[in-house]
């Protein structure tokens, strides 16, 4: 994306809000940010690891991604949430992301860590938490934002997972939407990522926005990555 398609607007604390021109413009700067950042961490570390968010918005991402160019090999592919729900649903994170890009690209299937949520939420979360033992700090997470705040499955009201010593992976078993049982990591496993990027797209985050730069305390704002976060939006 060129320079003139997004403007970042003034640092707030560790959060930086990035604004582009339209969705295609918040798009191409997504893509161009995953594929930068994936350029780095295979030449400094030797492997990509990235968590995806689910949502229209990113949908729009990952099919860009398809053309992008890339060492495939070296990927690893988290999720950051998912819905209990069976494998092949369309409502399904990681059943969108594998037909709009995944299955479309040359990453090893035992790259692709998707979350089995189809176990139920305890059991799934449990089997997801022993997936990610061993697994150092991502290098991506993608995220998005809701209307009231939430990301992933962090929903306000119920426990985000954001003191030190929270699991890496939580349960959801009353999620205030359709389905009920969620499996979702937690802030503290978010928040342990080289760079977090915010997706956020649509005049209904407005508000959601607003309060998050107020300082109230949302969802989103419970992620606390080191070198600080940045929310790409168009509004």
């Amino acid at each position: 994306m060129s320079a003139n398609k997004a403007r970042a607007e003034p640092e707030i604390g560790a959060t930086r809000w990035i604004a582009a021109a339209d969705v295609t413009a918040l798009r191409q700067a997504a893509s161009q940010r995953i594929v930068d950042a994936a350029g780095r961490a295979i030449g400094q570390r030797g492997r990509f690891l990235i968590v995806l968010a689910g949502g229209n918005t990113p949908r729009g991402v990952y099919d860009l991604l398809r053309a992008a160019s890339t060492d495939w090999s070296r990927w690893h592919v988290y999720f950051g949430d998912e819905r209990c729900l069976p494998p092949a649903h369309a409502e399904r994170n990681s059943r969108m992301a594998a037909d709009v890009w995944l299955e479309r690209v040359p990453i090893a299937r035992d790259h692709l860590h998707v979350i089995p949520a189809e176990l139920g939420a305890a059991a799934a979360a449990q089997r997801y938490a022993e997936t990610l033992r061993g697994v150092g700090d991502f290098d991506l997470v993608l995220l998005g934002l809701g209307e009231d705040g939430h990301t992933a499955s962090l929903f306000p009201g119920h426990d985000w997972g954001d003191t030190p010593d929270a699991p890496d992976v939580l349960a959801i078993i009353d999620a205030p939407k359709p389905p009920l049982e969620r499996v979702s990591l937690s802030a503290a496993r978010l928040s342990r990522a080289r760079e977090v990027l915010f997706l956020v797209e649509g005049e209904s985050k407005r508000d959601a926005v607003a309060r998050w730069k107020m300082g109230e305390r949302i969802p989103a704002r419970a992620i606390h990555a080191h070198a600080g976060v940045d929310v790409l939006m168009h509004l």
